[in-house]
């Protein structure tokens, strides 16, 4: 089974549990349950390290829908985009092994907002991944971090409802990032000492 269709399968899944179950807290860690399929693993018999981040692309989809922010996102002409991301490793999966993909948005700077993803069995993780996420406007542009907390109901200095990001993540954004899409970014080996 694609990727594709398995999004398709947790797009519905979390559309119903929305339904039954109501809004999900933006705060809240999000759970979805998966298998590790023949088309997850590579040649050593456990999941492929880059399959880990597509499906790790499955969380955010069901936390998207289940605290409304998918249907923010149509109503307003957002769509979001990674920017970075960064995964460590604990222990594999294999083959057919049942996971939890944990996935909770962890905070915000001034121009992106944070999530953490874990894929966790038995409650014990064996990868977790950060991810640096902005929205985009279809109209063109980045849309402001206040319209985000605000669509979603967050409070920026108050109540603390997203935890403060922390410092070693600020750096890592900053030490991971490339040039504007406004500036040039040549690749050039040679020019590597």
């Amino acid at each position: 089974m694609n990727v594709i269709w398995r999004t398709l399968l947790v797009m519905a899944r979390a559309r119903r549990r929305r339904r039954r179950e109501g809004r999900l807290p933006a705060t809240a860690v999000g759970r979805v349950r998966l298998r590790t399929l023949p088309t997850d693993i590579d040649v050593l018999r456990h999941m492929n390290n880059g399959r880990y981040l597509s499906l790790f692309d499955l969380g955010r989809w069901d936390l998207m829908i289940r605290t409304d922010l998918h249907r923010i996102m149509d109503e307003r002409g957002w769509y979001p985009v990674v920017g970075s991301e960064t995964i460590t490793f604990r222990k594999s999966l294999n083959l057919w092994q049942r996971f939890e993909l944990q996935s909770r948005w962890i905070g915000h700077d001034d121009r992106a907002m944070y999530l953490e993803h874990r894929a966790v069995v038995g409650g014990e993780i064996y990868a977790t991944a950060t991810i640096r996420a902005r929205m985009l406007s279809r109209k063109g542009g980045t849309v402001p971090i206040e319209d985000v907390i605000d669509a979603l109901d967050l409070q920026r200095h108050g109540g603390g409802d997203l935890p403060v990001v922390p410092e070693w993540m600020h750096e890592w954004a900053g030490h991971v990032a490339l040039p504007s899409t406004r500036r040039p970014a040549p690749s050039d080996w040679d020019s590597i000492a």
